[in-house]
């Protein structure tokens, strides 16, 4: 299974790409989608996004998709404006046909690290214990991958316990 984690944000938007094959994981690409915000309206950095991380789903051909959910801090404006990055993050997935799952940061964060509130040089760290070797295009990145481990481990969660509820029903 191949999975896309995205960790939204106008500025800089994160991106991981890992394959899984039972317990094991494996590092296929990572990067930032980046829009200066000097570089034109919020419409078009909303554009340049949407043109980048296409290109990503195209190179890539993942099989499922993660988002972190925004994290809503005090300045209304600024979360607005990542909020719509964070549309960006979900359509395009969804446009390549890509069922996508959403994860608050602090279950990311309880997942890859093991406590809900890590700080994000611990992501980091447990994110290249994860994937051993991996070069890290930045922290953004780095959160992408986490968001990506967080899915793959939920979705095969689900996956054991749909089969052994499909077995126990006989």
């Amino acid at each position: 299974m191949r999975v896309l984690g995205i960790d939204p944000g106008l500025r800089n938007l994160g991106w991981g790409v890992i394959d899984v094959a039972g317990a094991r994981i494996a590092h296929v690409a990572n990067g930032i989608c980046h829009s200066d915000g000097a570089e034109g309206s919020l419409a078009e950095r909303l554009r340049s996004l949407h043109a980048q991380l296409t290109e990503v789903v195209r190179l890539y051909a993942p099989e499922t998709a993660a988002v972190e959910h925004t994290f809503v801090n005090k300045d209304a404006v600024a979360t607005l404006k990542l909020g719509q990055a964070r549309g960006i993050a979900l359509l395009v997935p969804a446009q390549a046909g890509i069922e996508v799952g959403e994860y608050a940061p602090n279950a990311v964060k309880k997942t890859v690290v093991g406590v809900g509130h890590a700080a994000k040089v611990q992501i980091d760290h447990m994110v290249r214990l994860h994937l051993p070797g991996v070069k890290v295009a930045g922290p953004d990145a780095a959160d992408a991958l986490a968001v990506a481990i967080c899915h793959a481990h939920h979705v095969q969660s689900s996956t054991r316990l749909q089969d052994a509820l499909r077995r126990a029903a006989g």
